[in-house]
């Protein structure tokens, strides 16, 4: 595709880095307007979105380093230069998240409430950030003969030239967008705080699952030949989410 959007100069504005930063945006924009909804602090939202903002990059950044050891050893200010891709969404939500909770508890803000109000901008910026993730030529699928194959023929593309292949990371962005609208359709429905948080676990969860089967860039080492690591832990974070909903929808009948 087009993994530089254009030049000014000796400026370079990478496609890829563009749709991750209009990610953030409209994601912390779509935050702070539920969070205007439900009569919370939007500027509060603005500071946590701030720190998100800063552990997902690292968190992620990190993650696909790990991944990928013997690519920086040789280069290691390859690390720094992540407008060429390589952000592993699993590893910026973790940080992301353990950042939020010691943010919100040093704040005494309560948690579920406001990891409702962040969903649904999760997604969205996702959705986003995939489309980046297509311009770039990263987290690229299998070799497909479908209609809808996409061929790579830039030279500076990130996935293999000349080849169709499954957009699979067309299909995460549609996924990101479908699980983006049923969370903002659901939002005034729902029965307890958190319930849209972990609904979002478990929607990304098995869409990620399924289309790691399709991709065919290199992710890391592989559980037993059959499991990469994103599958792993989206695996991992489906059970945790169910349980979690179970857990909150008792507490709350109780109270």
């Amino acid at each position: 595709m087009y993994p530089v959007l254009f030049k000014l100069g000796k400026l370079t504005i990478y496609t890829y880095g563009f749709f991750v930063a209009m990610g953030f945006l409209v994601g912390i924009l779509i935050a702070k307007m539920e969070a205007k909804r439900l009569e919370q602090d939007p500027q509060m939202i603005m500071d946590l979105a701030f720190y998100i903002l800063i552990a997902a990059i690292i968190g992620s950044r990190l993650f696909y380093v790990m991944t990928n050891p013997k690519i920086f050893l040789s280069n290691p200010l390859e690390i720094l230069k992540i407008w060429n891709g390589g952000l592993v969404f699993y590893g910026g939500f973790i940080a992301a998240l353990l950042t939020a909770l010691i943010y919100l508890k040093k704040q005494k803000i309560e948690l579920w409430k406001v990891a409702d109000i962040m969903a649904p901008a999760l997604a969205a910026g996702h959705f986003l950030g995939r489309l980046g993730c297509f311009f770039a030529g990263c987290c690229y699928g299998k070799i497909c003969d479908l209609p809808w194959a996409v061929t790579f023929t830039h030279p500076d593309t990130l996935a293999p030239v000349g080849i169709p292949l499954h957009p699979t990371q067309l299909y995460s962005a549609l996924g990101n967008l479908i699980i983006f609208s049923f969370l903002w359709l659901f939002r005034r429905r729902k029965k307890f705080d958190g319930q849209l948080f972990w609904l979002y676990v478990v929607l990304y969860g098995i869409s990620r699952t399924l289309i790691e089967i399709l991709r065919d860039d290199f992710r890391g080492y592989f559980f037993y030949g059959i499991l990469s690591i994103s599958q792993l832990i989206g695996i991992t974070l489906i059970i945790i989410a169910i349980g979690m909903l179970v857990f909150l929808a008792k507490r709350t009948e109780k109270a």
